[in-house]
């Protein structure tokens, strides 16, 4: 027997008809490219987004065909996302920080037909798609005729002008929205490929839809129509952590930040716009943190924060609450989890201890919400103990988790539906996690592992640590030792034994690195993150002097 409710297709393009009806003079506040700061509302948003879904059918853009986007946090990007997504085509968000013989494998890989981008990597990407052959026909740049680059031809489209005059509603015989089933195909956005190619996760409306009432638990991210959300994290990154629909779906403020994410910026626009709610990693929030120590100035209207895509420090959790009275959350998730799996939101045994108790709970990535499973496994993809001791690969199911990889055959899945999410974590009988590396990034030495995450985190609490990562390097006698590498505040000096000497007593003493350098400037990669891999490759042969040790 089956109930008798109504159909009603999870689509995204419900989700701004939703915010035009009901939220509609809520505010939309860009940075744009161009300079000024931008302000338009969700019903003028939704009437342009309809415009961008006339412009694309005119192209011949049909269900299912992929249309990619190049671009910063800003109301033209958000335009643009719900005018594809609308008409039932996909929304390919392309990182720009990726190299461009990557960023063109990967619009090779999606079968990208149209790319709207920002003016301000028309250079960039007109000079490699001249250069690669891929199956890109149009390009539209998100600004008007008269900010046309010097080196877009007559053939790329200025996005002002491709819309202006369409449409801004379904009537007279006009393409609609929707009216498609919600497992088709919605988002895909292309891992970072440190290990390897990237690899397309292709999200449905269903698992978008599913994904922002997720996000919206008061245990998750908590947000309602009295917020005002700067969303830092980029909307190229796993759908901005699905701020880009929760945003629109309960009438929020947002404030959209655009290519400036320095310290100063960033505080400029949580000042001015009244910001109540943001996300994103850590190294943005450190830079914003450094700011005000060197200005003095406060935070005043921000209430909470949420920190991922790396691991959280205690000291950055402990800062901004003691200093400014802002709580952090502390995020895991990734790509293929749409992407959030876990928050650091406490229960309520939790939340009744003084700060300094629940700190060593907070740190740890936290618990999962309804919608997820998780489970720990061995090698041999056997069930490990839920004890928060034992160490495993975290697994992950659910309706907002890939089953599969864009364009690639292979079973990602094991026996049971759980994907293999690459981290080694321990779980404990509530359901909280705690990462303690990745799978490629733990270090192997003599037979036993060590954390990077925990050392760094601890080295992240140093007064004169900006920055700390650190990574396994080749070792005739331990198979690997640790490596530290630090990044300094402006104006610190340190020597290597400082660090040594800070970390004494914190960690066991065969964990300790073998050596400490300090670099201007430790490498992110595309997502943010430290670039590991990259570290590994350059200091490869730093422990050499060890072998010939050993051969003497």
């Amino acid at each position: 027997m089956l109930g008798l409710m109504q159909d009603w297709p999870l689509t995204v393009d419900r989700i701004l008809d939703h915010a035009a009806s009901r939220h509609g003079g809520r505010e939309i506040v860009s940075r744009s490219v161009e300079g000024p700061v931008v302000r338009t509302t969700y019903a003028e948003l939704h009437a342009r987004a309809k415009q961008v879904s006339h412009g694309l059918r005119e192209l011949g853009i049909a269900r299912g065909d992929r249309v990619a986007t190049l671009a910063w946090n800003g109301g033209r990007h958000m335009e643009a996302w719900y005018g594809v997504m609308g008409i039932g085509a996909v929304c390919h968000t392309l990182n720009p920080r990726l190299h461009p013989d990557q960023l063109c494998w990967i619009i090779q890989n999606a079968g990208d037909r149209v790319i709207l981008a920002d003016i301000g990597f028309a250079p960039m990407l007109l000079a490699a798609l001249a250069s690669h052959p891929t199956p890109v026909e149009r390009v539209i740049l998100l600004s008007d005729e008269v900010h046309r680059p010097p080196e877009a031809g007559r053939r790329v489209l200025m996005y002002e002008d491709w819309i202006a005059g369409r449409p801004t509603s379904d009537a007279a015989g006009a393409p609609a929205w929707g009216r498609f089933g919600e497992e088709t195909a919605c988002g895909l956005c292309y891992t970072s490929g440190t290990t390897g190619d990237p690899k397309g996760v292709l999200y449905s409306h269903r698992s978008n839809f599913l994904h922002t009432l997720l996000v919206l638990q008061a245990d998750v991210m908590g947000l309602s129509a009295a917020d005002v959300i700067l969303p830092i994290v980029p909307m190229f990154h796993a759908n901005a952590w699905g701020v880009a629909f929760a945003a629109p779906a309960v009438g929020a403020k947002l404030v959209m930040p655009g290519q400036r994410l320095d310290g100063a910026s960033v505080h400029e626009l949580l000042e001015t716009e009244g910001v109540t709610f943001s996300a994103a990693v850590p190294t943005v929030w450190q830079g914003l943190l450094q700011h005000l120590d060197a200005t003095g100035e406060k935070l005043s209207t921000l209430r909470r924060v949420v920190i991922g895509g790396s691991a959280c420090s205690e000291v950055l959790l402990r800062r901004f609450w003691e200093d400014y009275g802002v709580e952090v959350r502390h995020a895991w998730g990734m790509t293929e989890t749409s992407p959030v799996g876990t928050m650091s939101t406490p229960g309520a045994e939790t939340a009744a201890l003084p700060f300094d108790q629940q700190l060593p709970w907070r740190v740890k990535q936290g618990r999962p919400p309804l919608g997820i499973e998780l489970k720990l496994a061995d090698e041999d993809g056997a069930r490990l103990a839920e004890d928060g001791a034992t160490a495993g690969r975290l697994m992950v199911r659910g309706p907002t988790v890939a089953r599969g990889y864009f364009a690639r055959d292979g079973e990602v899945l094991d026996a049971e539906g759980f994907f293999d999410t690459g981290d080694i974590a321990t779980l404990d009988a509530h359901g909280v996690v705690q990462v303690t590396d990745r799978a490629k990034d733990v270090i192997k030495s003599g037979g036993e592992w060590i954390s990077s995450i925990e050392i760094e985190n601890i080295v992240t609490g140093h007064p004169a640590v900006a920055v700390a990562a650190v990574v396994g390097v080749a070792h005739p006698k331990w198979d690997e030792r640790p490596l530290l590498l630090v990044q300094l505040k402006p104006g610190q000096v340190a020597e290597p034994v400082a660090m040594q000497d800070y970390l004494s007593g914190k960690i066991a003493k065969w964990w300790m690195p073998d050596d400490v350098v300090f670099l201007d400037e430790i490498p992110l990669g595309a997502t943010g993150k430290v670039d590991k891999k990259g570290l590994r490759a350059k200091f490869a042969e730093r422990y050499a002097a060890a072998e010939l040790s050993q051969a003497g």
